[in-house]
């Protein structure tokens, strides 16, 4: 039997513009545990004329601890069918993909959006639960992680939640209710850094998350954020490491629950993106082998 531990995973955000066959090399030649893996490139092969059977086998022999994403998961009303529409296509992408979780984020993703509600301007296009009550957005949301857990389940997968840090119900304390008003052992959290920090969350929160609540943890920093509604495009344009969050403490206060398991590194500095990812990703797995390990 297998000695449970720490696990380094490359993110497929670290290659950013790459194709998935570039990142499977990445993590092979650098040796990583495992990837959390892109839909949007499993994908993007497959629309280029590979064959699900040819996925299938360039994933071969790689531990893929998760996909991403299933957005806008509070959508109701007259959007409600699409979601589980996208839900069924990524299950079964993930499914053939031996992927063992997906995750699923709140909405809307457009942080315009969410400005131009708070700012009392018209919203054109999804708005998903914005000027709800709180109790309403709460039942919206966990009936639909409940449904969404049992799709999942069906195909033998996990669901692993992450609130957008400008979006509603965003703090560690709502998403653990979520989870918990939706009942369903599959549904766990991702503790994200960054979403973390700007939904004012702190190490000495995560400290107190239950472990079994945890699914995985995204690495990652920020630029200063002083309060207001986040803008992702500019606060995470900067190296992860190279930031204000003390990345130490938010890895101690993960590992102070008690949690073991992976640890994915996410990037989205601009420049990095453009840089040789080889040696970016090399970079990124040396800094959690030392916060981590």
């Amino acid at each position: 039997m297998s000695v449970e531990r720490q696990t380094i995973v490359l993110h497929s955000l670290i290659a950013k513009d790459a194709p998935m066959a570039m990142d499977l090399k990445i993590a092979a030649d650098l040796g990583y545990d495992g990837i959390e893996i892109s839909a949007a490139k499993m994908r993007a092969f497959l629309a280029a004329g590979w064959t699900e059977a040819d996925l299938v086998e360039r994933l071969r022999g790689y531990d893929i601890p998760g996909t991403g994403f299933l957005m806008d998961i509070e959508r109701h009303g007259g959007a409600e069918e699409s979601l589980w529409r996208d839900a069924g296509e990524l299950f079964h992408l993930a499914q053939i993909a031996g992927a063992k979780a997906v995750q699923a984020i709140t909405g809307p993703v457009s942080v315009a959006t969410v400005r131009a509600h708070a700012a009392g301007r018209p919203v054109t296009g999804y708005s998903g639960v914005l000027g709800l009550p709180r109790d309403e957005q709460m039942r919206i949301t966990a009936r639909n992680l409940a449904r969404l857990a049992d799709m999942a389940a069906e195909r033998g997968l996990i669901l692993y939640f992450e609130a957008l840090g400008w979006c509603p119900l965003n703090t560690v304390s709502d998403q653990l209710e979520l989870i918990d008003r939706a009942g369903r052992s599959n549904v766990k959290m991702v503790v994200d850094f960054w979403h973390c920090y700007v939904s004012g969350d702190t190490p000495e929160r995560i400290a107190r998350i239950d472990r079994n609540a945890i699914y995985g943890v995204h690495v990652c920093d920020s630029l200063r954020h002083d309060g207001g509604i986040p803008d992702e495009a500019v606060l995470r344009d900067v190296p992860t490491g190279g930031g204000v969050l003390n990345l130490q403490e938010w890895v101690d206060a993960v590992k102070a629950t008690g949690y073991v398991g992976w640890w994915s590194g996410e990037l989205f500095c601009r420049r990095q993106h453009q840089d040789d990812s080889f040696r970016v990703a090399a970079g990124m797995k040396a800094l959690m082998e030392r916060l981590v390990l």
